[in-house]
């Protein structure tokens, strides 16, 4: 969604592909940022100018849109919808097929009734995976939405790594502020202003899809700004070289226009745009992977999919073909599940990184019971007005639904519970140390 991301500038990509024979176009909106109404209007234009085309909607709920944007789409034509299951569903992910389908029925089409014995099967099924190893994996803010991704519009899928380069920036940029006499950033306030730098910097950079890869160059750029900005330097400074042939063409024509400043760094850095067929610059090596495969005795596939498949991830296809790939898992796997220490459940989607061996603690103390964080953030013990707060003392008595301390989030502060009577034996989080959701912060007998 964008000044230039108009039904006019879609209808005329799809004018393209049905020309080079496309017979079913999906609209992806992997960020869910696509506006329910625009989306109705450009599936009402794709359908009224080829009715013969397939059109699907795909779109995730991260800011709120998507439900409203599949009741838009089914008016206006759409043939398919995508949908999830839970637990795998809502959040940054898809709506849940339940919900939908009770939608579409009330809005009066003809819809069919959903197996609800195959769904708790497939519920069941897919609960079991992520108790079993694909919960250790997951990324905890994946199963929340937030509206602040209606301005930035970057996609959901990549809010882990975001964060996590933000929780490596974080400190170096309160030094610079600090050695600056300016006042230091939450990490709170970090991830607003990265935000806003995302959304300053999409419209100069050309509008780029905020899909893989480019969300990632857009993101990478934005981090370096800020960075440089905090540090007294110009924006631009510090561009990655997948950013710069992004902004160069070398990754495709940019559906909107650069802004001036970017185009004379580019002559400033004696570079020179691209407006070729991105394609041309690699090689075809299909014969040399054909080749490989005919020498190691491998299959192409029914479709050549596993030719396809061994050229675009060398590695990755070597490592599982010779086992490595599955050892490797196996090992990760073990080691999440020691540093979770629990198995994972509907109510508990993530993954625990305890500051402790929380099992060899146990082994010590085997009547000892957990306190666990409420949600990820930063723990505040107590807020002392006259001495320095800190958290509370061994040997310390709490009672079970004793609150004994606080997680500060994005949205306020969420209170540690005790689910157990007894004594504290030992704390874990100094005051202001960040934790992630369920993580192992203290232990009472």
């Amino acid at each position: 969604h964008s000044p230039v991301h108009t039904v006019e500038y879609y209808l005329d990509i799809v004018d393209h592909v049905v020309e080079y024979g496309c017979d079913e176009i999906c609209l992806k909106d992997m960020a869910g940022i696509g506006r329910p109404v625009t989306l109705g209007r450009l599936t009402k234009a794709i359908k009224t100018k080829y009715p013969h085309i397939i059109v699907q909607y795909h779109g995730h709920s991260g800011p709120g849109f998507s439900v409203a944007s599949m009741l838009e789409v089914a008016r206006a034509g759409a043939d398919y919808l995508d949908v999830a299951i839970e637990p795998l569903a809502w959040g940054k992910i898809h709506p849940d097929v339940i919900t939908i389908q009770a939608m579409m029925k009330d809005a009066g089409f003809l819809v069919k009734d959903i197996n609800m014995d195959a769904y708790m099967e497939a519920r069941s099924l897919t609960q079991k995976f992520m108790d079993d190893f694909l919960g250790y994996f997951i990324e905890p803010t994946n199963f929340q939405g937030s509206s602040l991704l209606v301005g930035c519009g970057l996609p959901g899928g990549m809010m882990g790594s975001m964060m996590a380069d933000l929780k490596g920036f974080h400190s170096a940029i309160n030094l610079s502020l600090k050695n600056q006499g300016k006042p230091e950033l939450s990490l709170d306030q970090l991830v607003v202003k990265l935000f806003q730098e995302v959304e300053y910097i999409w419209p100069k950079l050309g509008y780029p899809p905020l899909v893989t890869p480019f969300s990632q160059y857009v993101k990478n750029t934005a981090l370096m700004n800020l960075m440089d900005t905090f540090k007294g330097k110009p924006r631009w400074s510090s561009i990655d070289k997948d950013s710069m042939n992004m902004i160069l063409g070398k990754t495709g024509k940019l559906p909107g226009t650069l802004a001036p400043e970017l185009v004379q760094l580019v002559k400033d850095k004696g570079l020179e745009f691209y407006t070729g067929n991105p394609q041309d610059a690699f090689p075809n090596e299909l014969p040399k992977f054909i080749k490989m495969m005919e020498e190691e005795g491998w299959d192409r596939g029914q479709d050549d999919e596993e030719l396809f498949e061994f050229a675009m991830h060398e590695r990755q296809y070597r490592d599982y073909k010779s086992g490595a790939a599955a050892q490797r898992f196996e090992k990760e796997l073990e080691a999440a599940k020691e540093q979770a220490g629990a198995p994972i459940i509907v109510k508990r989607p993530v993954v625990e990184v305890p500051k402790t061996d929380a099992g060899k603690f146990q082994e010590n103390h085997p009547a000892a019971k957990p306190i666990q964080s409420v949600n990820e953030g930063q723990v505040v013990w107590e807020y002392d007005v006259v001495d320095k707060s800190m958290a509370p003392r061994i040997g310390q008595a709490v009672k079970e639904d004793d609150v004994v301390g606080h997680i500060q989030t994005l949205y306020g502060l969420e209170d540690v519970v005790a689910a157990y009577s007894g004594k504290l034996l030992a704390v874990y989080p100094a005051q202001g140390d960040r934790v992630v959701k369920n993580e192992i912060i203290a232990f009472v007998e």
